[in-house]
């Protein structure tokens, strides 16, 4: 009975808006024999933004403006009109009269839809309930809405429809239009920040011959005039760090990057990445940078140092926790990894604690394993963990007190990686096994490990200094200060399943 409603209010709503479509086309076509065709008209002068005569009305009061955008609302059609005009950064309400504009010309304003675009020159008042509002002397139809706005009355809500026509989310869901303008500003305040410290931007290739700098599987892409497979880069740290064997000491990079894995709330398969390099630092360096850049980008855009994040209280100020790996895993499981003696006996725990350990024969991968599965949901402000070992980080430099790990640190907050940085590993010959033990793991199946690059291994023998090395997802970041859940919330077009 239940899929007989919804069949019948499915094609009911198809039929009403198939008429509503008939309707609007009926209007252009008036108008264009009319020969008041509104996309012939090219442009329209705009002196103010609504937001900004709301927020100085004493200086705009009795003033005429002319201001353009959607209509959004329209009450009352007698000899008197209420709308609401709506563009980038607000609305305001437009008051209407016949009087004012004519019998033919209001006549016309009456049979606007809203969703059209106009333009309206007049003057600012306050209506007696206090309004600010705008006493329209002239309108201009600038484009034609031939599709109705979705829900009219509720707003749209259907995640799967904003997230496939983000511009409808953008029309009818301010707070939305909100959050880009702020990731606007976050990447704004990053470029500001490492500019003011004396970084340099730079732009490397997107199309790779050899996906490095990170375990992930790529997107393959195929270059006709040279009949080479290529890839879309997964990452742009070796050819940042040929920048540093150059002599440019300090460099960053944000742009996108593709991953060619599985998507979540924290993933996408197209990202924006802050890689930054600094000769002469190490990790402890990059630690320091990273609180900076964070403090900036909050007082910047948030004002604030605290804020709330999906129910939790998040606390920005220093000093930020530090943990070494190992220390971690000891306090949240109990387990000592410094007392484990070989590689047997750490994928014997990990089997007893019912983990997957699938392709992972090493102490150190077994570490990591813990720390992914038992540690990091209990990372909720913000803390550095540092001190990875080496099977997991082949670019980085080892501890040389303890060369089964390296000098790598992640910053965790609200429970998710949101920063990883390294002493970079400037030994050419270290790096070559490093790259030789990631082939070995590819022949083994794993499609996320490193490919040889001897290009970077022969920039390497060329000498790069000690050099400081970080990577800042900026949707993750995004997502932080604008309190969104998920990553789609902060991209404005994520990657979608076709519809059938």
């Amino acid at each position: 009975m239940s899929e007989n409603i919804n069949h019948s209010q499915n094609t009911e709503e198809v039929q009403n808006l198939n008429e509503i479509l008939k309707v609007r086309r009926q209007k252009l076509g008036d108008l264009q024999s009319k020969g008041k065709d509104p996309f012939k008209i090219v442009k329209y002068d705009v002196t103010q933004k609504t937001k900004e005569i709301t927020d100085n009305f004493d200086e705009f009061e009795g003033k005429e403006v002319s201001i353009a955008g959607r209509l959004m609302a329209k009450r009352g059609m007698g000899k008197t009109s209420f709308c609401d005009i709506q563009d980038r950064d607000g609305k305001i309400q437009l008051f209407v009269r016949i009087n004012e504009l004519g019998e033919e010309a209001y006549e016309e304003f009456k049979k606007l839809d809203i969703g059209d675009i106009i333009g309206v020159r007049g003057t600012v008042f306050k209506t007696k309930m206090g309004e600010i509002s705008i006493r329209v002397h002239e309108y201009t139809l600038l484009a034609k809405s031939l599709r109705p706005l979705p829900e009219k009355f509720h707003g749209l809500k259907d995640t799967d429809t904003r997230y496939r026509q983000r511009y409808l989310d953008l029309i009818v869901n301010p707070e939305v239009k909100k959050t880009f303008i702020m990731r606007s500003r976050i990447i704004s305040a990053i470029r500001s920040f490492l500019d003011s410290r004396g970084f340099l931007e730079v732009e490397t290739p997107i199309l790779n011959l050899i996906p490095g700098g990170a375990n992930a599987r790529p997107f393959i892409t195929h270059h006709n005039t040279l009949d080479l497979d290529m890839y879309l880069r997964i990452a742009p740290e070796l050819y940042l760090k040929r920048l540093i064997v150059g002599g440019m000491e300090k460099v960053y990079e944000l742009g996108r990057m593709f991953r060619n894995e599985g998507m979540s709330v924290k993933h996408n398969p197209e990202f924006t990445l802050l890689e930054v390099y600094e000769a002469y630092t190490d990790y402890h360096g990059m630690m320091k940078l990273t609180e900076d850049l964070y403090l900036h980008v909050a007082d910047t855009v948030l004002g604030t140092r605290k804020f709330e994040y999906q129910g939790y209280e998040i606390d920005l100020s220093l000093p930020w926790a530090r943990m070494t790996m190992t220390e971690a895993v000891k306090k949240y499981t109990g387990i000592d990894f410094d007392t484990i003696a070989s590689d047997d006996e750490a994928v014997a725990l990990a089997k007893e604690k019912g983990l997957d350990v699938t392709g992972k024969t090493k102490k150190g991968e077994i570490l990591n394993l813990f720390f992914e599965e038992f540690v990091e949901e209990h990372l909720i402000q913000p803390t550095f963990i540092m001190d990875y070992p080496v099977e997991v980080s082949p670019l980085t430099k080892r501890k040389p007190d303890k060369p089964e790990l390296t000098e790598r640190f992640e910053l965790f907050i609200v429970g998710r990686e949101m920063a990883n940085a390294y002493s970079e590993l400037n030994d050419p010959i270290d790096q070559k096994e490093r790259f030789l033990a990631q082939l070995r793991k590819r022949e083994q199946g794993d499609e996320e490990a490193n490919m040889m690059d001897e290009d970077f291994i022969i920039a390497l023998e060329h000498g790069m200094p000690p050099t400081g090395g970080l990577g800042v997802g900026i949707d993750r970041l995004v997502m932080l200060f604008t309190n969104s859940y998920s990553i789609r919330d902060v991209l404005l077009f994520p990657t979608m399943k076709p519809r059938e």
